[in-house]
């Protein structure tokens, strides 16, 4: 990667920032959650390998900028597997998974950048899951490719929303129906997923008729 991003290197490698990449790594997470689901090992071996490309990347960057290199992200991630394992590492005595969790929460909340967070009302929200990027992109491929959309694509619809649509009222629209699920007992995140993964794979099936 220093390679790549030296000055006589690749021009795209070079042009890249943190966040012009950030998608990339979204996008090798998603491929790579996708051959968990299907226990295919041989390509698992491969996505984790474009996940580690990410990593490699964007430490290769904080070290030009004189932030960090990839060795320190290495030796961090081992000190806290040591720090947060006193059963395994040190005396502690802890016999079930329940004890260990309980006390990997009790050390992550004693550590610096945990106990400098900023208090709030809301309990800890783990980071969205991808589904609307995921969606974007099945759209995205129906329309550069030409494909055939389906019956589970209503285009009229689509249009006619899209002809009065902004950044405020998609926020709102989609905000509304996120809330609407919550009332409903809906996981909008599957919800979505599993529609967009419906809406693939009739595409896929017309694809292969033609």
């Amino acid at each position: 990667m220093a390679r790549l991003r030296a000055p006589d290197g690749c021009p795209w490698d070079i042009e890249q920032t943190h966040q012009s990449i950030a998608q990339c790594l979204v996008d090798e997470c998603c491929e790579l959650l996708e051959t968990i689901d299907n226990g295919d090992m041989d390509h698992m071996r491969e996505e984790l390998g474009d996940v580690l490309l990410q990593v490699v990347f964007h430490a290769q960057m904080a070290k030009e900028a004189g932030h960090f290199d990839f060795e320190e992200v290495a030796r961090e991630i081992n000190d806290k597997l040591i720090r947060r394992h006193p059963h395994v590492f040190g005396e502690e005595n802890l016999e079930s998974s329940e004890a260990v969790l309980k006390k990997w929460e009790e050390i992550k909340a004693t550590e610096k950048r945990n106990a400098d967070k900023p208090k709030s009302v809301f309990k800890d929200i783990p980071p969205p899951l991808p589904s609307t990027l995921y969606s974007y992109e099945i759209y995205k491929q129906i329309h550069k490719r030409e494909l055939t959309s389906g019956e589970l694509v209503d285009e009229k619809a689509i249009e006619e929303i899209s002809t009065e649509l902004d950044e405020e009222s998609a926020g709102q629209i989609m905000f509304e129906i996120v809330s609407a699920c919550r009332k409903s007992g809906i996981d909008p995140e599957s919800a979505l997923r599993r529609y967009a993964s419906k809406v693939k794979a009739e595409v896929e099936s017309l694809t292969e008729l033609k």
